[in-house]
């Protein structure tokens, strides 16, 4: 029963992670109005720009407080070690849809081009283009260990966990974080660019910078000289670009 209740647990938690990064990525689409990030403003600029920049610093802490390994050996002193990476997507998915739904439009427009024009349809597509790639790449690494069903899943079998093997495969040939790439493409392809997407396009930046540095460090305590040289050879953001730019 206990692992029953461990796998469906994971289920759940997938279940609003993946919701969370849909409506993210919604909300940003301009496609569906009621959920844009991009609404009237009803608070002074400043207010709202401290209020959102708090609950991007809350969702950038949690994240990575969370994915490290002192949090990990403390989380299984008291819980079940299967549920700890679903419980860090139960808890991100949470922060995101929080992030979304409180976020404070501040007004203004940097740029807009209409849709008469062939370059709103091309933007889209790169729009689309980054979000798949993110999608594909968790895939890349193992989807349903990022979200941690995998976990859960191998308890409910009776099986020990295994950890991933360190591999080197499609978009990874290019980029070390694919994923991240993906993530920031869609954020800055748009083709209506407000004061409200400027700042939640370039706070979610940071925190993706932030964050691949610190998941650089972990990379390379668990994968040691393999993941050294990895860095030598391919870009940390910038595909076919050599190095640890």
């Amino acid at each position: 029963m206990k692992k029953v209740l461990m796998f469906s647990y994971s289920v759940i938690a997938y279940l609003i992670g993946f919701a969370s990064l849909l409506l993210w990525i919604i909300s940003v689409s301009h496609i569906i109005p009621e959920i844009s990030i991009d609404q009237t403003p009803t608070k002074p600029f400043f207010h709202a720009l401290i209020k959102n920049l708090g609950l991007v610093l809350l969702f950038g802490l949690q994240h990575s407080i969370m994915a490290r390994q002192f949090f990990k050996n403390t989380f299984e002193k008291y819980f079940p070690k299967p549920i700890e990476r679903s419980t860090f997507v139960l808890v991100s998915g949470l922060l995101l849809i929080l992030l979304v739904f409180q976020w404070e439009p501040m007004g203004g427009t940097i740029w807009n081009i209409q849709n008469e024009n062939i370059l709103f349809y091309l933007i889209y597509v790169l729009f689309f283009t980054g979000w798949i790639i993110l999608f594909i790449s968790t895939f890349l690494i193992n989807h349903f260990d990022l979200f941690g069903l995998r976990q859960t899943f191998l308890e409910l079998q009776n099986k020990p966990y295994t950890k991933l093997k360190f591999k080197v495969v499609s978009f990874y040939k290019h980029v070390r974080h694919p994923l991240y790439f993906g993530g920031i493409i869609g954020l800055w392809a748009t083709p209506t660019m407000t004061t409200t997407h400027l700042v939640f396009a370039l706070s979610l930046t940071a925190y993706f910078i932030i964050g691949t540095l610190f998941e650089e460090h972990d990379l390379k305590k668990e994968f040691g000289e393999t993941y050294k040289n990895y860095q030598t050879q391919t870009s940390m953001l910038i595909p076919f670009l050599k190095g640890k730019n």
